[in-house]
Parts: C-alpha cells; structure tokens; sequence
C-alpha cells in the first residue's frame, strides 16, 4: 500500500499520529514523517489516520 500527504494541504497537527503512530510521526521540529510504503496489514490504522485528518491531506493507493 502507498500512502501520500498533500504537503500544501498538511498543517502537521499529527492527528494522523494516534491512528497509526508506526505509519506517522512528528520530527522534533514538529513536521510529519510517514512511511511512504507500508504493509497492508496496517490498511485500517492508515485509513483511520486519513479519515481524522482534519485537512483531509492524506491518500491511499494500492
């Protein structure tokens, strides 16, 4: 599974970090990290992260 962040759209307010905190972090500068390649085993963390995403910046492909 592919994940990608809108960078023009994520105001990094880390939500997406309780949903899949393997997947998403914040760097100590308080910018997003994520995984853009992850198992699809993680699938319902990374769209529960994309789901509470209050800027709606973050997508998932196969």
């Amino acid at each position: 599974m592919q994940i990608s962040v809108d960078r023009a759209k994520c105001d990094n307010h880390g939500q997406c970090t309780f949903s899949a905190p393997t997947v998403f972090r914040l760097d100590d500068q308080g910018i997003l990290q994520y995984e853009a390649s992850v198992d699809d085993s993680l699938r319902a963390d990374v769209e529960e992260a994309a789901d509470v995403c209050p800027m709606q910046a973050i997508f998932i492909t196969d």
